[in-house]
Formats: structure tokens, sequence, C-alpha cells
């Protein structure tokens, strides 16, 4: 079978890379996996070889101030004024060209001089969480949210290609990266998070590896929308945020822990200061929330100005919050703080590296974490998140409740087989925190459930699935929770002027 012939299309869609519109398609080309193409505008090889050329002399006319390149508004001034410099050229170069053919020939220059190229449009598709480049030999790869991995029919065609990216991505934030410091992690103005290799370290060839930053992040709807979460789950974990009991989610790598933590943000109140901590920025949360965000940082070159998340912490709680986030425990200080957050009466919300609910109290109760299990008694719940990789899903495994002993038992499981969730036991100690510091009955626990599950179930039926107006249906329901109930009750359409603060 010839490698273009397409057996299947499973999607197609267009995509604006800084002003180079792309075509892409996804489609079963006899692989075993899908193919994501993308179709760049015809240049004939001769008007490549141009381009590459003209770089120089942009740089020679308008120079990088390498001390400035992670100012915003700098980039944006140098992006007009590559613009300039490329729309000259070209009339001079390449006198004649249309209008047209100069706009994609200036957006092809400006994603070179200041982007990453051919790697640009997989930046600029939402639809993918991250983007592989393995050697020079092998094409890129990208996971995509609802096809998993894809093989790319894009390829950087020699090992000095992936060096330069990977320069032109370090010089952003200061990074450097040789043959005696072959490793490097860094971040994308749009908090992208990028690690890499060089050569022989990863012996196939130099590598990058993007974890690309959510545009529009999951929200509790989207995720009841997927099936990641059953509605009835996600009222339970509202009601728990609205009487600020801490929670801990866990999970593997690229389980979705964080992206459920950044779901459940609308949940929590307006009036609430909220403080977090992480070592990259992969958060964004409702623009009318009271929210400070801060980011550890590595030591420079001489190993000086390094900030570490326990630092963040100690600072954090300084700032008086009455909701803390923790991007991911790793060590003891870390636990010890969180907790010590708790203590200090915080609601704290976290995530760890674990694969159930009971691997998440050996985690926490073994090196290198290694705190006493008494400790997690002052936590309410552990959410696990499990991703399913060969069908291409993430769900949430389980919700366990812990006990005054720092125990969990699993109240809730997802049962792959039906892909459903389960009820295993019924909830106690959660009920009984709730209801001495909530001053809920047992009956109107459960009634306020059924409230929250009926109104995230209208929400997710009206597609109210972006963080803004969801979070702002949250907002209102803490504001007027009957006018919000009667939307719901009533079955209203969604509109924005119903819907105070949007």
């Amino acid at each position: 079978m010839a490698t273009d012939e397409i057996l299947k299309k499973y999607d197609s869609y267009q995509l604006d890379a800084n002003g180079l519109v792309v075509g892409v398609d996804i489609s079963d080309r006899g692989d075993f996996v899908p193919i994501y193409t993308v179709n760049f505008p015809e240049l004939g090889e001769a008007t490549r070889t141009l381009l590459l050329s003209l770089r120089q002399e942009l740089l020679a006319v308008v120079p990088i101030d390498t001390r400035r390149v992670e100012d915003e508004d700098y980039i944006k001034e140098l992006s007009v004024k590559y613009r300039d410099a490329s729309n000259l050229m070209i009339d001079r170069y390449l006198p004649g060209t249309s209008d047209k053919s100069k706009s994609i020939l200036i957006a092809y220059i400006l994603n070179t001089m200041l982007g990453l190229g051919d790697l640009e449009p997989l930046l600029a598709d939402d639809n993918l969480e991250e983007i592989a480049v393995n050697d020079s030999r092998s094409p890129v790869w990208v996971f995509h949210k609802k096809y998993a991995w894809c093989k790319t029919n894009i390829t950087l065609h020699s090992e000095s290609v992936i060096y330069d990216t990977v320069e032109q991505i370090g010089r952003r934030v200061g990074r450097g990266i040789t043959n005696l410091a072959p490793l490097m992690d860094a971040e994308l103005p749009d908090g992208s998070r990028v690690n890499a290799t060089l050569f022989p370290i990863s012996q196939k060839g130099n590598t990058i590896t993007i974890r690309k930053f959510a545009e529009n992040p999951w929200t509790m709807p989207a995720l009841i929308s997927n099936g990641t979460v059953s509605t009835e789950l996600a009222a339970l974990i509202w009601l728990c945020i609205q009487n600020e009991i801490s929670l801990l989610i866990s999970g593997g790598t690229a389980s979705g822990k964080t992206s459920f933590l950044n779901a459940m943000s609308i949940f929590m109140p307006a009036n609430h200061r909220i403080v977090s901590v992480d070592e990259t920025t992969v958060m964004k949360m409702p623009n009318f929330l009271r929210w400070v965000p801060m980011l550890t940082r590595q030591p420079n070159p001489e190993g000086k100005g390094v900030v570490t998340l326990y630092d963040l912490m100690i600072n954090a709680l300084r700032q008086r919050p009455d909701i803390m986030l923790i991007g991911e425990i790793r060590v003891q200080k870390d636990a010890e703080t969180l907790f010590e957050a708790i203590h200090t009466g915080h609601a704290v919300y976290g995530t760890v590296h674990a694969d159930n609910a009971e691997d998440t109290i050996v985690r926490m109760t073994n090196p290198p974490i290694d705190i006493p299990k008494i400790m997690l008694n002052s936590l309410g719940a552990v959410i696990s998140l499990f991703r399913h990789r060969r069908l291409g899903i993430r769900r949430v495994l389980e919700f366990g409740e812990m006990l005054s002993v720092g125990d969990v038992t699993v109240i809730n499981r997802w049962d792959m087989r039906t892909d459903t969730f389960i009820q295993l036991n019924a909830l106690s100690r959660l009920v009984d925190t709730i209801s001495l510091y909530g001053g809920y009955t047992r009956p109107e626990i459960k009634a306020d459930i059924a409230d929250k599950t009926k109104i995230l179930n209208w929400m997710v039926k009206n597609k109210v699935l972006d963080v803004e107006r969801s979070g702002a249906v949250v907002a209102n329901y803490y504001k007027d929770n009957e006018k919000i109930m009667k939307l719901a009750n009533d079955d209203t359409p969604f509109s924005n002027d119903l819907i105070w603060g949007l």
C-alpha cells in the first residue's frame, strides 16, 4: 500500500501559527498509529533557501537584546520590526510578490526568527498536550487529546537544527545546554514546559519534549462531559471545597493531576485569597478569583538565585492565604509544610505521584516523603487519577476518604468494564467533618450534593465548559444559590445575561 493512501480520515481543521495558516489532517494511513499531517503552504526550494539566507541579514538590521527576551512587550515590538524589515527585503529580493504570498513568507520568517520554526503549528494546536522530537531521523510525534499519540509529517532534518531550537528556547529563559551540561528544563513564554537532552546522553540524537500549557484549561463540567469524573463525585468535591476541606490528588505521570487541580478551581469562593506554588505555569483560573501564582527558580550558571518549592510554601504562609495550591509534593519538607498549612487553618490542595488511594498513603509515609502516618488525618480525602494509554482516556480511579488514623477508605471507584463510577462504601468521617465545620446534618449534606449535581448537569447540558463562565456560575451560586438552583430546576437555557459578572 502506498504510504500516502488514506484508509480513514479521523479529523481535519485549520490552525493559525502566528499568521501562517496551515491545514491539519489526522488519518489512518496503514500505520500502527494515526498520522497527523500538517499541510504547509507550498514554497519552492529556492525560496526556502533565500528565507534562510535572510536570517543573518535580519539579525544585522534588527539585533536581538538577549537581556530582554523574557519581556513580552519587547518580543511584540521585535515582531513588528522584523515584519517591517522582512517586507522590505522581500520587495528587494522577490519583486512582484503578491500580498498573499508576502504574508505567508513573512509568517515563515517570524516563526523562524522568534519561534520554533516548523514546530510552531504544533504549538498553536490546542488539541495537543505533548510534542516530542526524538532525533533528526524520526518524525516529530504529538499527543492529541482525542487520538492519543500520533506520528506527524514533520522532521527536524539535522541534529544541529534540533540543537539550535533548544538553544533558542534556553536563551529566552536564561538556560544553557552544552556537552558539559547536556540536560535542560525550561519554559516557553506561554507556560509550556520544555525538556531537552543532547547526544550522546540521549543515544539516538538530540531530543526536545514540550508539555503544552492549555490556553483553555479543563473545568469540572468539561471533565464530566468527557467522562473523566461523575457528576455526583464532582458535586461532592465541590461541597468539600466550599467547606474548606483539604484534598490530595494523586496519579501517575500525565494522568491529569494538575489539570484536575485546575478544574477544581472553579469551586473556590471569590472572597478567598488563593496562593499557588509550582515549578511551572500550568494553572489558569477565572479572572475574578484573587489568585497569587508563585514559581520556583533554578540557579543561574554560578549556582546562585535558586528558589525552591519549600521556600515558596514558607513564603506563601506569610501572605495570609485562605487556600493554598501546591503543584507537586516530592520530598519530606514539602509535605511537612503542607500539613503545617492545614493545621494553621488553611485549605490546601496539592498533587503527588501515586497509582491509587492506598498507594498514596504508602508513598506519603515512606522515603523520600516519609511523614508520620497520623499526619494524614488532617486531609479530607484522596482523589486518584488514572490514564489508560491504550484507550487514550483519563478517569478518576478512586475517591478515598481519610480516616483519623491516617488510613484511607475507598468510597468511589471507576469500573473499567462498564466505564462507570461505582460507590463501594458510604461516607463516614467526611460527613462528620462537614457537619462539624459546616453545620450540616446528614440529610442536608445529601440534599446539597443533589442540588450541586443538578447545577453541574445543567452546565454540561448548556455547554458551559470554559473556565470563565463555569467559574461565574459557581460564584453566582455562592452569592445567590436560590437563583442558580431555579435556573437549573427550570432547565433555563444558559445566557451570559443570566449570570452576574459576565
